[in-house]
């Protein structure tokens, strides 16, 4: 097999590669947000949750 067959062939494999190394990129990237969403979210119930109850925090004694 001649060197510049050989050339020719990791040229072609570039563009794949390139392409799945993107892809794996955007992947990690999005697995990240939606952790990062996950987390988000899981905050937010138990916000809600301290907040169903009303008379928490309505009232201030004041002593002078």
């Amino acid at each position: 097999m001649p060197v510049q067959s050989l050339g020719d062939i990791a040229l072609s494999q570039m563009p794949k590669m390139a392409s799945t190394v993107a892809t794996d990129i955007s992947i990690a990237l999005l697995g990240k947000q939606l952790d990062t969403t996950q987390q988000m979210g899981a905050e937010m119930i138990k916000a809600m949750e301290r907040s169903v109850n009303p008379d928490v925090g309505g009232n201030i004694d004041v002593y002078v």
